[in-house]
């Protein structure tokens, strides 16, 4: 009796598909620095008296930010019907309906845009 087996035929293997690195993985990939410190040399370490010290420089150092001008904006007139750069430029202010009333930092760059919708607005310094 002559078995009559079917051979399967291997399925053709994909080439595996090509991998990106990242950055991220490309250092990863790379060899690790050896340092140049001597492995006999103690570690130096501080006392409370120095680290109190160096805390207290460091507290000295951290300053209260000023305080920056600021101005007032408010929305006196619908934007409906304006133009559409305008449009952009009120709700670049954080303006979202007439008497909405937003503080701003006064910088030149608010101050252009104040400029530009000047009819609509009201401003206080």
């Amino acid at each position: 009796m002559a078995e009559n087996k079917v051979e399967k035929k291997a399925a053709p293997k994909k080439a595996p598909a090509k991998k990106t690195t990242t950055a991220k993985a490309a250092v990863k990939k790379t060899a690790p620095v050896k340092s140049a410190v001597k492995k006999d040399a103690p570690a130096k370490t501080k006392t409370k008296a120095e680290v109190k010290k160096a805390a207290t420089v460091k507290a000295e150092t951290k300053k209260a930010p000023a305080k920056k001008p600021t101005v007032s904006v408010t929305l006196v007139k619908s934007f409906n019907g304006r133009l559409p750069s305008h449009r952009a430029t009120i709700a670049g202010l954080g303006l979202k309906r007439i008497n909405h009333t937003v503080e701003l930092q006064d910088t030149a760059e608010v101050r252009g845009m104040i400029n530009k919708v000047s009819y609509l607005l009201r401003v206080e310094v």
